[in-house]
């Protein structure tokens, strides 16, 4: 046998047939990333249904020297869960480790596997009248273990902070096939490095997320949900202000959209309507929410709030969700804004940070640089305002090939955006990850100490390097002066 056909015997042995294939047909859907910007090829497809499966897969990989990406539900938005293009490495897929362990009712707490789906967990809470403060557009396709290993976000940061604030625990399998196990959760405990932390976000270059414990809030007792048109950025940076200083804790999210990612939604959505009647510059969607005890005042805080910002000229026009259904129906405006863009055409997208005072200028500034620089781009921004964080898509002009386009003219955009994030002193991602298409730009514009002292984590852990290669950690390169 060669190594390779034994490495495949092998692991069929451990995992069975059900749990490694080499068919190219179920192993196709996942070789290439939701944006379709990355496709590549890949040994075999791994679908362990334990931790200590992924154990023992993980120390047969290590003696075979084969690389291995970890894969939650492919929905990443960059190029972190896709082999590159050789055909050495196995995809690692955790969606077969679906249990929810153990959800404890008096602690608000829940440990759940890796292959968890966001929505599964939603629901699980539900059921016990609690729930998970964190959700995003792709919650009925992304995965716990993909959700820590990328510390994503979503709409609900304003007020609960990103996966890495609801990660009390975590089970990890390591590079050597050992696991770490910080399942437990301790109020206080000082026992040095907090290990977990450093694994949440490192994209599977360092450890492989197996299972996690998390933080649960009991459920609301009633919501809001606002749609405000807004005449600027500037406004709706002032209106974030006012309902931060008039609602506090109650406000839960507060998201911008612009009128050209509504007009691209409702083209996309032919039975989407627009909550307003006329059209607007700008557009906030905002969420209050209460405790139980609360729910009957929270439609007159709303109402109060909303009429003193018009006696400040805050925003030009505003309705409140009548009921359950109209609120749902609002946020599904904003969380198609993804979709409608990629019917449009092709796109360079930057899930961009700066500090969160400096968001109105730097979006009203960088928007007309780029398109002046780049004739024919359309620049559109939206999102989490309040966290800072933005959604800076570069739309192509009328004609670009798909594909082509953002090999070429889009990688020059990416490096002029990127280039203007770190002028204003912000982050090139602030809750995607950074993946296989920022890896480069991580190299090229972050601190020399923050990407050396990752390159020596990485050595350290894994020094066979066969953790999600070509992923996250720049490629180290000769002593630069800053």
């Amino acid at each position: 046998m060669t190594d390779t056909d034994q490495f495949i015997a092998e692991a069929t042995a451990l995992l069975g047939e059900r749990g490694f294939t080499q068919d190219a047909e179920i192993i196709e859907p996942w070789l290439t990333d939701w944006r379709g910007r990355f496709t590549g090829r890949a040994m075999g497809l791994a679908s362990p249904s334990s931790t200590e499966e992924v154990a023992e897969f993980v120390k047969l990989c290590a003696r075979h020297g084969v690389p291995i990406v970890p894969q939650g539900g492919n929905s990443g938005m960059s190029g972190g869960a896709t082999p590159d293009t050789s055909g050495h490495a196995v995809i690692l897929s955790l969606r077969r480790m679906d249990e929810v362990r153990h959800l404890d009712v008096e602690a608000l707490q829940v440990t759940c596997e890796a292959g968890v789906i966001l929505q599964t967990l939603h629901e699980a809470a539900e059921r016990e009248r609690l729930r998970f403060p964190l959700t995003l557009g792709g919650k009925g396709s992304a995965t716990i273990g993909g959700l820590v290993s990328t510390n994503a976000g979503g709409t609900q940061v304003l007020r609960h902070g990103t996966m890495r604030a609801q990660v009390l625990g975590l089970e990890a399998v390591l590079a050597d096939g050992s696991v770490l196990d910080t399942l437990t959760p301790l109020k206080k405990d000082n026992r040095g490095f907090d290990l977990k932390q450093l694994l949440i976000g490192s994209e599977g270059t360092i450890g492989i997320v197996t299972a996690a414990t998390l933080r649960l809030l009991p459920e609301i007792g009633g919501r809001r949900v606002i749609w405000a048109g807004l005449p600027s950025l500037q406004h709706a940076r002032k209106l974030l202000l006012h309902f931060e200083a008039e609602a506090g804790d109650a406000l839960e999210g507060f998201e911008v959209v612009p009128a050209h990612s509504l007009a691209a939604v409702l083209d996309h959505m032919p039975d989407a309507r627009a909550p307003l009647n006329d059209t607007h510059l700008w557009n906030a969607l905002i969420e209050l929410v209460a405790p139980g005890g609360q729910a009957d005042t929270l439609g007159e805080l709303a109402e109060d709030i909303l009429g003193s910002a018009l006696e400040k000229e805050l925003l030009e026009d505003a309705v409140i969700a009548a009921n359950e259904t109209q609120a749902d129906a609002f946020w599904q405006l904003r969380d198609s804004i993804a979709p409608a863009e990629r019917a449009i055409g092709p796109a360079m997208q930057h899930d961009i940070s700066v500090p969160v005072a400096k968001m109105p200028d730097f979006v009203e500034k960088a928007s007309p640089q780029v398109e002046a620089k780049f004739p024919g781009t359309r620049a559109v921004a939206f999102g989490h305002l309040g966290d800072g964080n933005v959604h800076f898509h570069v739309l192509a002009p009328e004609g670009a090939v798909r594909g082509e386009w953002e090999r070429s003219e889009g990688k020059l955009i990416s490096s002029y955006v990127h280039d203007l994030v770190t002028e204003w002193g912000g982050s090139i991602s602030a809750e995607h990850g950074i993946g296989q298409i920022k890896r480069d730009e991580l190299g090229r514009l972050g601190n020399l100490t923050a990407v050396a002292v990752m390159q020596a984590v990485k050595t350290a852990l894994d020094p066979q390097g066969i953790l999600n290669p070509g992923k996250l950690v720049p490629l180290a390169k000769e002593a630069r002066v800053p």
